[in-house]
Parts: structure tokens; sequence; C-alpha cells
């Protein structure tokens, strides 16, 4: 999962701000207008997980959560909960109608309305696997992850777009180091090599990905930091298959029809 940024990343290309949450706003407000949940007094309240309670105590101490670069907020929606990571957690009590009012223009903005959108999409049985997994469930998740990859795409060419170092480190095993590309936004990984493979600047070297990999695999998180619309435009242009992966975008691609793997998200 990659660090957050408050503006979309540099190299990208312009586009409308927010366009695919902007989207997602008008379908989720249509659901909350039909089930009525705009005239009832919903607790939303958002806030920040510590990382023991967002993850658990998984073996391996290198995920970004757990070294302090990203926080968990949990949603509360009618008795669902809802995850979403963020590098900007905040706070947030109101209504379901004050989270649609949300202008999408921070990071902090963008995580409320979407743990909140996971939260309410659950409270109406709409999607599952809400809730982020906990202790070795990440580990058996990558592994997931890299098998259903190989399973359907063969020996082939991946890029992983935020690092998760448990699904680099299986990608690598399954691919090999010279087939993987992995971009991120934290300064504390770029150009450190993992795995034997150096984490390029995804502020500017999004598009090297797309171009050298068959398969983008990209994190949720994305959505979040608003580089999703800009990354989605260069898969698609390129022709290149994808998937998104975790708890973060479990909402959107509900609504939007995104091919999203999370196989150990929990049912909050």
């Amino acid at each position: 999962m990659s660090l957050e940024n408050s503006s979309p990343a540099a190299g990208l290309g312009p586009r409308e701000q927010s366009s695919i949450l902007e989207q997602v706003k008008t379908r989720f407000r249509e659901i909350a207008e039909r089930e009525g949940m705009l005239n009832v007094e919903i607790s939303v309240l958002a806030k920040p997980l510590t990382p023991e309670e967002a993850i658990g105590t998984p073996g391996r101490r290198d995920y970004p959560i757990i070294i302090g670069k990203e926080r968990v907020i949990e949603a509360s929606v009618l008795g669902s909960k809802g995850h979403a990571f963020t590098d900007s957690p905040r706070d947030f009590l109101g209504t379901l109608g004050d989270v649609l009012k949300l202008d999408l223009d921070t990071n902090q903005s963008r995580a409320v309305f979407i743990a909140t959108l996971n939260a309410a999409l659950r409270s109406l049985g709409m999607v599952g696997g809400t809730v982020h997994c906990k202790d070795e469930d990440p580990e058996k998740c990558a592994g997931e992850i890299a098998e259903i990859v190989s399973e359907k795409h063969g020996k082939t060419k991946v890029g992983l777009i935020g690092l998760n170092p448990a699904i680099a480190e299986r990608l690598t095993e399954t691919f090999g180091s010279d087939r993987v590309f992995i971009t991120d936004l934290n300064p504390d990984n770029i150009g450190a090599r993992r795995f034997g493979v150096e984490i390029w600047d995804g502020s500017h070297r999004t598009a090297d990905l797309v171009e050298a990999a068959d398969v983008i695999i990209l994190t949720g998180t994305t959505l979040v930091n608003d580089t999703f619309d800009a990354i989605l435009g260069l898969v698609r242009d390129h022709g290149k298959d994808y998937l998104v992966y975790g708890v973060t975008t479990a909402g959107v691609s509900e609504l939007l029809g995104f091919e999203r793997i999370c196989p150990y998200g929990r049912d909050g």
C-alpha cells in the first residue's frame, strides 16, 4: 500500500478532479435516497485505528501501517463497518447526508467518504470484505494473489503499484525479480531494492511500469491519494489487464464493476 499524497502524482497527466469518485458519489446518493438513508439519522464515526486494531500482529513488521506511514480509518453505518487506508486520518461524526456533501478534494475527505461508502454498502448487503484482514492473513493473501495471477496469465510480467511488501515478495518468488515492476510514493522506498526489484518513483514512472508490465496490480489506496483515475487511464490506453486489491476499494469496485481481489477481507 503506497504512501498517500494530497495531490495527483506528477507525470500522470492532467485530468478532471476525482472523476471516478464523483461517479461513485452520484450512484451512492441514488442508493441512499432509494433506501431512505438520507432522511434517517445515521451515526458515521470515522476513527484512526492503531496498527494492532487494523492488522493484528502479523509475523513480518514492514507493512506501511506498522512502520507509521499509513493508518486505517473505520466508519460505522447502521452497525456495519468499513475501512479505508490513508496517511491523513481524521475523526468525522455526522450523517450519511453530511458525508455525501463532502468535497472530495483532500486525502482526509476522500478517506472518510470511501470508508463510509464501504460501511453503508455492507449494511445493505451489497458488498463484503470491508474490514481489513489480520495477523497472518495478509501473508496468505499475498500468496493467493500471486497464485491467481499465475493461473490466469502464466509466466507474465507484473506491475505492482503501491509497495505491499508481502505481495511484492510473493510476486518475485512466483515470476522472478526481472519480471516484476514496482512503484511507490513513499520517499523512503523510492530507489531502494526490495526482493531484487528497484522501487520506482510513482510520481514519475507509473507510465514506465504500465508499459513494461502485462498485468497491473494496484492498491485501492490510490483512490484516496487521488491517483487512481490517471493510473486507470494509462492502463486502459495501453490495453493492459489489471486488478485492484484491498478493502479500500470494496464499495467502488462493486458500484463500477472493477475486478477486485481481497481473499481475506472480513465482513464488518
